[in-house]
């Protein structure tokens, strides 16, 4: 399809540069099948789910991704953003001035932490290999920053509160580097209310790269190379949601994130399987879904992969409609802004 299908125009000031404080405060735009828009929040969840129904997290952690260096023996200036780990000590990594860095070369970054830029690969990011027998984790802690989108720390300094602010209430496995957006909205408080309306949660892990939030380059998705990223879906959790979609619940994931390892996982039939390793699926309009019953996810960027999804999910012209409603109300967009639900079915 052409990459053109999925632009619109966004109004800057829309784009959301903190997140609203509750988090559980963000408005939430239900959008379904037909009928009219409705303009709700994100407290009304357990009002708009079902008993039965079940929510899937992601519990990957960002870890502090952003490095700034210079090449040892010169002065240029070297900016790498992880995007994939490769083994214990070596990450793949998108880098800014990749014009000066050669194989071989050693990058020193702040707080003592270096590395050997190593394989370079076709996509023009390199393989990081990190010196020193620390944890990479804790050379991360140590030198890097949060690994905020670019239409955010375009326009603001990551500070001490994005440590927080971009980390989710449920993230507990250590390498992404991106946020699985859509569950930063839930608090401790939302959780208990969905509990007792009787709506399960499930988790899985995705480690997401900063290759999936990229606007499509292409002019047709068919030319579209996706970033691999790694997951896991255990087989106790598969198991629970297999049961409960047979039990007439709807398994609804929250983020783009966790519905790619879902489907990633699903049969032919719509079970889900036991899930371990590499995903790098893409899915646009005409995809049929197997595993889930809807989405509830943030804004996305046009031109992107993720809009494409959710196009994929609703209909494009459904989701043109619903983020041309968006922006005339004022919705917050993107990685801090407010929420969407989408329920393709009926109910």
């Amino acid at each position: 399809m052409r990459v053109d299908l999925f632009d619109f125009d966004l109004p800057q000031e829309l784009i959301a540069l903190r997140p609203v404080r509750p988090r559980d405060a963000a408005r939430m735009l239900v959008v379904r099948a037909d009928g009219p828009f409705e303009d709700r929040g994100v407290r009304d969840l357990s009002a708009l789910l079902n008993p039965g129904d079940v929510l899937v997290f992601n519990d990957t952690r960002v870890i502090p991704a952003q490095l700034e260096g210079r090449r040892a023996g010169g002065d240029a200036r070297i900016g790498a953003t992880l995007h994939k780990r490769a083994d214990l000590r070596r990450w793949i990594a998108f880098i800014r001035n990749a014009k000066r860095l050669k194989q071989g070369d050693q990058i020193i970054f702040g707080g003592g932490v270096t590395a050997i830029a190593e394989a370079r690969h076709e996509d023009g990011s390199f393989t990081l290999h990190f010196e020193g027998d620390e944890p990479v984790e804790v050379l991360l802690d140590r030198a890097g920053t949060m690994p905020l989108p670019p239409y955010i720390a375009g326009k603001r300094g990551v500070d001490a509160q994005d440590r927080a602010d971009y980390q989710t209430m449920f993230a507990q496995e250590d390498g992404a580097v991106a946020a699985p957006t859509a569950s930063l909205h839930f608090t401790p408080r939302l959780v208990e209310e969905l509990n007792l309306a009787g709506i399960r949660h499930e988790m899985l892990t995705l480690h997401v790269g900063a290759g999936t939030f990229l606007p499509v380059k292409a002019d047709d998705t068919d030319d579209h190379q996706m970033h691999a990223e790694w997951g896991r879906i255990t087989p106790e959790v598969a198991e629970r949601l297999n049961s409960a979609r047979a039990a007439g619940g709807r398994i609804i994931p929250v983020g783009t994130t966790s519905l790619r390892l879902l489907e990633s996982a699903a049969l032919d039939d719509g079970t889900v399987a036991p899930f371990m390793g590499d995903t790098s699926i893409f899915i646009t309009p005409g995809y049929r879904f197997k595993a889930v019953d809807g989405l509830m996810t943030n804004f996305h960027l046009p031109r992107s992969t993720l809009f494409m999804l959710v196009s994929a999910l609703m209909g494009r012209e459904r989701m043109i409609d619903a983020y041309s409603h968006a922006i005339a109300e004022r919705y917050r967009f993107y990685s801090y802004g407010d929420s969407c639900m989408l329920l393709p079915g009926q109910g």
